[in-house]
């Protein structure tokens, strides 16, 4: 017996699961500010993918002042939406815990220099 070892985004679309495919739309989303994805960022806390395809997520922004606030769940939104299965969205902002940059990426660290 073979254990699949491939990452999510390796594998074509058709054989990926809708949670995947809503992740890799994630993927797709940047903070104007930070040359970055959100997912990358750890600005993502929690994605719920129902059976029905309706899709839950949890973010967060870098501040509370963060200036794409009002734009940037909508644009989630958007994108998740477009997602060929999902069949609802809803994105909820959540302040808890804080962002920090320990929560990005080894990917993000680097493309930001803090390594």
């Amino acid at each position: 017996m073979t254990t699949d070892t491939s990452t999510d985004i390796d594998r074509p679309a058709e054989e990926q699961t809708l949670k995947e495919r809503v992740i890799e739309m994630l993927r797709t989303v940047y903070d104007p500010e930070i040359p970055v994805d959100i997912y990358e960022l750890g600005l993502i806390y929690k994605v719920e993918v129902a059976e029905d395809g309706a899709t839950a997520i949890e973010m967060t922004l870098t501040s509370p002042a963060c200036p794409v606030a009002g734009t940037l769940p909508p644009e989630v939104e958007g994108k998740v939406l477009a997602v060929p299965g999902v069949t609802g969205c809803h994105v909820e902002l959540v302040w808890d815990p804080p962002w920090s940059p320990d929560r990005m990426s080894e990917a993000a660290k680097l493309e930001l220099g803090f390594f």
